[in-house]
């Protein structure tokens, strides 16, 4: 490896700088190394005309026409495009669903009593949700309920016809256009196979079939996978509510054990942040000379730790060799997901210890303990006892730990936002639906995905969400996104009167809501799913998702489930700006499908592009379009400067903020908005 990095171009967060450059004197190998050693990347790979489904090539479609036009068993290059599309879709399907699975699981492990520690924390979720699948309640306990319901979600898995359970609160009119154009969503397994078996070699070679049936898939994620995953999280853990925490590798912790949580499924993790206060394994730590115990998380296990626990968050995706590289952390654990191959032979510059713990992903080089939740707490205690053993083998000379963090407020979801926003006397989205009707927030919009290494780590992810606030839109966020954000400061409600325009500001200082809102981990786009669905039911900005004002972006989208996630906010209705430019480029028929044919089916569309201000420029084109075609009231601060600024102020409802948001907005918004409480 040169000496000569420019860390600038790798990352945009100083702390990640400051760590690359330390891994260059330890002659670390991280990603940006490894990608950079890859160049020049396959231009036929990144066009997605390459196919290796049979054994008859590979083959590959020459772009500019002179070479082959077809694969050998005559398949052009619309249909190798899409084939290839649609296997990421269900690879990314599968494991957004797969995590389903496991927490129903353990939601019938916790239905069962006994001695795993788990149980239904939140018994209001969980009537709620019996009521909607039709569970009986009354009379009955709770795990009783629980069981049952446990039961009804894992037949979702297997269902043969008719519709999934969750997917029915979509609005009338989408689930319409889902029945018009086939792909109403059945069993989750059902969907994933039947796109398999449509993209195998020899089966599908309409490539617009293919695509519809893709989008099936995908909808089988959004409104079942996903969707279950989060129901039965809430159920588990409780649902979670504003709190605050901090962001970066700034929170790891000189004299105390450092544990990272890593990957995407909660139930471990959630398990450990109770071990590490057990008083015995807190005893056990001082004795090895350590001040504490402090848990913090990477990933989307990071946002399920933030959101309901406090806990803080280390980094996103490209955070995990730099935290390990900081000689600070004694011990790793995770689970499925994200999770770089590499972590053991990065954990080996230092004393860290890495520990897998599903049965689906082992690493090797890390010590594999299975996690099994019906003995969760004994692997969560034998865990937290291996990280206090590490931390006795730390060498303090070699530890660089960044001083960067930042403040955040965190767990924002559909059940807790009307609270947040109407107050305990106007609960609701009514406030939201108005400051968008009256032309103070122009619209809402979902930034979404991981890091990629094709730009600066969290350059697109900021650049755009920057953008976005300061021409007055609502962000809500979720993932590597999210914590991105949270990075940079952007997460805390003081952001409001740094960045975002004066329409959102003011929104932002009446509630003491930061202008950028964290609602979760990636499986959380549930959320937002249904967050659409409640503006829909609640009226005046659009009877069905696709007429609201509202978009999506992926702006560093690295994955298979980013695909997936894409393209079932598209066949929801979502116009969604996806960066970098997925592998689409060789096939006119799938882009010319997907960035418009695909609207007046669905209402949604893709907008692909490499370019973070054509982005944002689409994003708003978009919402303005809607906004007209709603006949809303003009912007009230077009190019932030207010048309009336009187009229403006006198045109905001007054809402009385909250409880539990007392103490985590800005000081004289907090004031203002007690001040002028509704007495009724």
């Amino acid at each position: 490896m040169g000496n000569k990095v420019d860390v600038k171009n790798r990352s945009v967060d100083p702390a990640a700088q400051q760590v690359l450059l330390y891994a260059r004197d330890l002659g670390a190998v991280t990603a940006w190394d490894r990608h950079d050693a890859m160049q020049p990347l396959c231009g036929f790979g990144e066009l997605g005309v390459c196919c290796h489904l049979c054994y008859m090539g590979p083959c590959r479609i020459d772009p500019f026409g002179e070479g082959a036009q077809v694969g050998i068993c005559g398949a052009s290059a619309d249909l190798i495009v899409a084939r290839n599309l649609a296997r990421a879709v269900a690879s990314g399907a599968a494991a957004h669903s797969d995590h389903g699975r496991e927490v129903v699981g353990v939601l019938r492990e916790a239905s069962a009593g006994g001695s795993s520690g788990y149980r239904v924390v939140n018994p209001t979720r969980l009537l709620a949700l019996a009521a909607e699948w039709g569970i009986p309640a009354s009379g009955r306990s709770v795990n009783d309920i629980a069981g049952d319901l446990a039961r009804a979600m894992t037949a979702e898995f297997g269902r043969q016809e008719g519709s999934l359970t969750p997917a029915l609160r979509a609005p009338e009119g989408q689930r319409r256009r889902w029945d018009a154009l086939g792909i109403t969503p059945r069993g989750i397994d059902r969907e994933i196979v039947d796109l398999l078996h449509r993209a195998h070699h020899g089966v599908e070679s309409d490539p617009i079939a293919l695509l519809r049936a893709a989008m099936r898939t995908a909808l089988a994620d959004g409104w079942g996978g996903s969707m279950i995953a989060t129901d039965v999280q809430d159920v588990l853990f409780g649902g979670p509510t504003a709190i605050r925490s901090r962001a970066n590798l700034g929170v790891l912790q000189e004299r105390q054990v450092n544990l990272l949580v890593h990957g995407h499924e909660p139930a471990l993790s959630e398990m450990l942040v109770r071990a590490s206060r057990d008083a015995d394994l807190l005893a056990l730590a001082r004795e090895a000379g350590a001040e504490g115990i402090n848990i913090a998380g990477i990933c989307c296990t990071a946002n399920e730790v933030l959101m309901r626990q406090g806990m803080p968050v280390a980094g996103n995706y490209l955070h995990q060799e730099l935290a390990l590289l900081t000689g600070a952390v004694d011990l790793m654990v995770v689970d499925v997901q994200c999770v770089m191959p590499s972590l053991p032979t990065i954990a080996s510059c230092h004393h860290t210890s890495v520990v897998s713990t599903s049965a689906h992903a082992h690493v090797p080089g890390a010590e594999h303990i299975e996690f099994e939740p019906h003995r969760a707490k004994d692997v969560a205690r034998q865990i937290v006892r291996r990280a206090v053993e590490a931390f006795t083998r730390r060498d303090p000379s070699r530890v660089r730990i960044p001083r960067e963090s930042a403040d955040l407020v965190a767990g924002f979801t559909n059940e807790n936002l009307p609270q947040y926003l109407g107050g305990r006397f106007r609960s609701g989205y009514r406030p939201l639906i108005d400051a968008v009707a009256a032309g103070r927030v122009r619209g809402v919009v979902a930034v979404v995905g991981c890091n990629t290494l094709k730009v600066a780590q969290d350059r697109h992810h900021l650049a755009l969400v920057r953008r976005l606030i300061a021409e007055d839109v609502l962000v809500v966020q979720t993932g590597c996104s999210a914590i991105a954000s949270a990075k940079a400061g952007l997460l805390r409600p003081e952001a409001a009167l740094e960045h975002a325009g004066p329409g959102l500001r003011e929104v932002c200082e009446a509630v003491g809501i930061p202008p950028v809102l964290h609602v979760g981990s990636c499986v959380d786009n549930s959320r937002i799913l249904s967050v659409c669905v409640a503006l829909v039911a609640e009226g005046g900005i659009g009877a069905d998702i696709s007429e609201l004002p509202i978009a999506a972006a992926a702006p560093e989208a690295m994955s298979e489930k980013a695909i997936a996630i894409g393209l079932y906010a598209v066949a929801s209705g979502v116009f969604t700006a996806f960066l970098p430019v997925p592998r689409v480029g060789g096939s006119r028929v799938v882009r010319e499908y997907l960035e418009g044919t695909v609207e007046r089916e669905t209402g949604g569309r893709f907008l692909f592009t490499e370019d973070v201000e054509e982005a944002v420029q689409g994003i708003l084109a978009h919402l303005d379009r809607k906004r007209t075609a709603l006949k809303l009231a003009p912007m009230l601060h077009e190019g932030g400067v207010p048309v009336d600024a009187g009229a403006a102020s006198r045109s905001l409802v007054d809402y009385e903020t909250p409880r539990g948001l007392e103490g985590l907005g800005c000081g004289k918004a907090q004031a203002r908005s007690q001040a002028r409480a509704p007495r009724d």
